[in-house]
């Protein structure tokens, strides 16, 4: 993929010494003020999840090649950011109409990827929900949506970071059991789809094409929906699919299982150029930061929170590639 000298020196910006992305997410909104206000009342929920942001933004980067924020509760913690750490912008409303079929996306009102540029941002991240299996109909206004912000992007001449996050309309839960035997082709297609160069996307975000809780030898209760090997050769054929950088998100699992998967695909040859990691590096903060404030949630920061990132930190270097084998200038 060839892209533009102003794009390759943000990507620059937004990784590591080697070329590999290691960042950190807090871009959670709807669910952080949920997490936050749990149980009590809040005056102004706005400043406590811009506080707590701050802190993991002040605490973390310094272990992070970049972090990924939201313009509506992340500019301050963005400025609070390591020297030299890049950053990613979120451009999407938290969330979706859940009264509507289809998980459509909606953009922030106030925003376009030229404020996002103008803000200090070396990218920008849009999250779309997205089932191959839909209507066309509904599809096909998701990917004229994507198309719109790839030509934006490309017009301020700034990275696009595309997450994509695979459903299935007729499986309200996608941690069951019934998802998770589908799962690898949902991922597989969507990736193949939005790898097309009409989208302009610079790096896919993506979910791993497994749920680890269901692979063998990993699951916690016993229930499978494939064999390690299984597992593995879906890793490889998710890497096949591609031929743009690509990196894994967290989806909420715990640390030590994050790990893990990183470890089997590389194991199974996965070519991924690193992560965006978020609620496991920081989710255990929120608890502290009710229960004790500020002080109580950077304690833990320091902490466990540090250990959890240099731990992470260790394993994406051994286990990603750098992404400037798959683009030139």
């Amino acid at each position: 993929m060839k892209i533009s000298k102003a794009k390759y020196n943000h990507l620059m910006r937004l990784s590591t010494e080697e070329n590999i992305i290691s960042a950190l997410a807090i871009d959670q909104r709807g669910s952080l003020k949920k997490m936050i206000g749990v149980g009590r009342e809040v005056d102004n929920i706005q400043r406590l999840v811009e506080s707590f942001k701050e802190g993991v933004s002040e605490i973390l980067t310094p272990y992070s090649s970049s972090i990924l924020l939201d313009p509506e509760y992340g500019l301050p913690a963005a400025n609070l950011r390591d020297t030299g750490v890049g950053l990613l912008l979120a451009y999407e409303e938290t969330g979706y109409d859940t009264t509507e079929v289809g998980r459509l996306p909606e953009l922030l009102p106030y925003w376009t990827s030229k404020r996002i540029k103008e803000s200090g941002a070396d990218a920008v991240k849009f999250l779309l929900y997205f089932d191959v299996d839909e209507s066309s109909e509904i599809n096909d206004r998701k990917i004229a949506f994507i198309e719109r912000i790839g030509y934006e992007c490309l017009a301020v001449d700034i990275p696009f970071f595309l997450e994509i996050v695979t459903y299935d309309a007729n499986i309200e839960d996608e941690k069951s059991l019934a998802y998770a035997k589908i799962k690898p082709r949902k991922v597989i297609e969507a990736m193949k789809i939005f790898s097309d160069t009409r989208f302009h996307v610079d790096v896919l975000k993506v979910e791993v094409p497994v749920n680890m809780n269901y692979v063998d030898g990993y699951s916690i209760d016993g229930s499978t929906a494939y064999t390690k090997k299984e597992a593995m050769q879906y890793f490889l054929e998710q890497s096949y699919a591609t031929s743009l950088p690509f990196i894994y998100l967290s989806a909420g699992v715990s640390m030590d299982l994050f790990k893990k998967t990183l470890v089997l695909a590389k194991e199974a040859g996965a070519n991924f150029n690193g992560v965006l990691c978020g609620r496991a590096t920081w989710a255990d903060a929120v608890k502290h930061y009710v229960q004790g404030g500020d002080k109580a949630s950077r304690e833990w920061l320091l902490t466990k929170g540090r250990e959890n990132i240099q731990s992470l930190n260790a394993i994406v270097k051994n286990t990603a590639v750098p992404w400037n084998d798959k683009i030139t200038v």
